[in-house]
């Protein structure tokens, strides 16, 4: 299918992980509703963010995958006949813990896993205490709607990611996400944040010649205001939708994956690339000569 339906869950989220399972679960079907046939949800959207802080209870919001999340969504993927992009806390084994993002396929069928491969430590995002460093390599998800491809936050400032995805056949990127500004920032670096955000990603959508869609969440959390900004970008980083900083929105936004074939071919920059001389890529640093 050339032209799709995408649906973006933009949520706030509290302490009750039971009751954020079954918000998100209204808002799919919310989506599905106004005709979305790929629902992405936020990253943990299960839960708070809860890497604000290092805190070893926090292990016990974790659960297996497939476990007893993905056991509900498949169900509801099947009935309403939609694909749901779930990003959760794995338990993968004691003491193992990765941010990971599953797919159920319209059937309810379990088609697998991401797990997040690049694993951010900073001031309010402590996340290498977390998780374990994604060990499942860049994946694409052949879906009844479209191929496509999943990343997650800290992912969107790799393009080294959105490449290798969108080489492996993505038609579609999708990036769960979790991220905000410090509550003390002044207007103008939260603007200066969010643009360079926002920019990256569509920087993606032009490179490979690929739609983007970036889901985040909403609320105050702490001293972590969540920016929301939720939107979708066409091949050539036209942004389609973009959603308030604010409140709650399910949004569905149709794209047409044979822009991909269009873009790729009038600015034919995967045709022209020199994978002969990208080796140095590799290197954490190039020595000087």
């Amino acid at each position: 299918m050339a032209k799709v339906k995408v649906g973006l869950v933009q949520m706030s989220c509290t302490a009750d992980k039971p009751q954020n399972l079954h918000k998100a679960i209204s808002k799919v079907r919310e989506a599905a509703k106004k005709g979305a046939q790929i629902v992405c949800l936020q990253e943990l959207f299960t839960s708070l963010y809860f890497c604000d802080v290092e805190d070893y209870d926090n292990f016990k919001l974790a659960e297996a995958i497939p476990g007893p999340s993905t056991d509900e969504l498949s169900k509801l993927a099947a009935e309403l006949n939609v694909v749901i992009v779930a990003s959760l806390f794995e338990k993968r084994a004691q003491g193992i813990y990765h941010n990971t993002t599953a797919v159920l396929d319209a059937d309810g069928a379990y088609l697998g896993k991401y797990r997040k491969m690049h694993i951010p430590d900073d001031p309010g995002f402590y996340e290498k205490f977390y998780f374990t460093p994604g060990d499942l390599g860049y994946k694409t998800f052949k879906t009844k709607y479209a191929t496509i491809g999943v990343l997650i936050c800290w992912d969107q400032w790799y393009p080294e990611a959105a490449r290798i995805t969108s080489l492996m056949g993505a038609e579609i990127l999708f990036y769960p996400t979790a991220i905000g500004w410090a509550a003390s920032q002044d207007n103008a670096t939260n603007t200066e944040q969010y643009n360079a955000w926002q920019t990256i990603q569509r920087s993606h959508s032009v490179a490979n010649g690929v739609h983007v869609v970036s889901v985040n969440r909403v609320g105050q959390e702490g001293e972590l205001k969540f920016w929301g900004g939720s939107f979708v970008s066409n091949p050539f980083g036209t942004v389609l939708y973009q959603a308030s900083h604010t409140d709650e929105e399910v949004i569905v936004q149709e794209i047409d994956t044979a822009k991909t074939d269009y873009y790729r071919t009038h600015w034919p920059f995967m045709r022209d690339r020199r994978i002969d001389s990208y080796q140095p890529i590799t290197k954490r640093l190039i020595d000087e000569q």
